[in-house]
């Protein structure tokens, strides 16, 4: 698997939030050592940028309030 370019080309909604949402799943993937990643050739964060733009795993963005 390759990295989704032309998803990323497509992406019309917040560029910064579904950038945050594949590192932390790309980071997810990899302190699990989920087998997907030994199939995708240790290529970590294409499968984890694959998984959101393809929704197979969803995001949120938690509001935090300031002290």
């Amino acid at each position: 698997m390759i990295f989704p370019l032309e998803e990323l080309i497509e992406y019309k909604e917040n560029m910064y939030e579904i950038t945050c949402a594949a590192s932390r799943r790309a980071y997810q993937l990899s302190m699990l050592s989920d087998p997907e990643i030994e199939e995708n050739e240790g290529k970590v964060v294409s499968l984890a940028a694959q998984q959101v733009f393809t929704k197979e795993i969803e995001f949120r963005i938690e509001e935090t309030q300031a002290p």
